[in-house]
């Protein structure tokens, strides 16, 4: 980790367990910059985030990060302002195209990548992630045996007509994407790691983990690409630093949603 610039604001990582603040840590460790960490537990019972998290940000929620007397938030936000000020263009893949700089489809097919998958992954793929938690939440639930069919019978309504078939789709859309990506990849973007692929880690590593619940037919055999690329991403060594300093903040790393 590179040491603190006097002149430079503190940036500290407001730490919640179990969420996705993991890819920040991972973010922060690939820019190699100066940081501290501040943690916060969630409830025992509810599992909702430590009300004191509102003290920083009104939503509550983590990822947060203060720099100095400012707040920001959301995964995406956070990777952006940090790659664009610490990655000297490292996590970024070029933008234009020789010779079409400022042109409007100037852009090249990485670029556009990366700023695709930024959004995609919290606009897209976590949401169908959360809606299959809930699903098994609700097939899981400690009720009485006489209600139980009706839950199991709820939790399969909402996996036949939409968990399922949408989790095919973007499953395959993935590999799809992995295999025509550019200079043959293996990253989304090409050959080197980006923000979109810091970003696209926690789905990616839920769904291949099996710790999404996702449908049966998600496999090795089946989609070779997607867990390939769930590997190469726990290749990198800031990878392997960010999952060390989880174990040494919390006794274990946990993907939970």
């Amino acid at each position: 980790m590179s040491s603190p610039d006097s002149d430079s604001p503190k940036i500290v990582l407001h730490w919640l367990e179990k969420s996705r603040a993991q890819r920040i840590l991972w973010l922060l460790e690939e820019l190699n910059v100066a940081y501290e960490i501040k943690r916060y537990k969630r409830d025992p019972k509810t599992a909702l985030a430590d009300p004191q998290l509102k003290a920083i940000h009104p939503l509550g929620k983590a990822p947060v990060i203060t720099i100095g007397d400012m707040v920001l938030a959301e995964s995406a936000f956070i990777t952006e302002y940090l790659s664009d000020h610490f990655g000297g263009g490292a996590l970024v893949p070029k933008r234009w195209k020789d010779g079409q700089e400022g042109k409007l489809g100037g852009e090249t097919e990485s670029y556009l990548r990366y700023r695709y998958f930024m959004h995609y992954t919290e606009g897209s793929l976590m949401s169908l992630l959360l809606v299959a938690l809930v699903q098994n939440n609700i097939k899981t639930a400690p009720v009485p045996f006489f209600i139980k069919p009706v839950t199991s019978g709820i939790a399969g309504k909402i996996a036949k007509g939409y968990t399922d078939p949408n989790f095919v789709a973007h499953f395959q859309f993935l590999e799809d994407q992995l295999a025509t990506a550019p200079e043959g990849g293996p990253y989304l973007c090409g050959p080197t790691l980006t923000g979109a692929d810091l970003m696209m880690s926690y789905p990616t590593l839920l769904a291949t983990s099996g710790s999404a619940r996702a449908p049966g037919g998600l496999t090795k055999e089946s989609h070779p690409r997607l867990f390939a690329y769930g590997e190469k991403l726990q290749e990198s060594e800031s990878y392997k630093r960010a999952v060390e300093k989880i174990i040494a903040l919390e006794g274990e790393y946990s993907l939970s949603p």
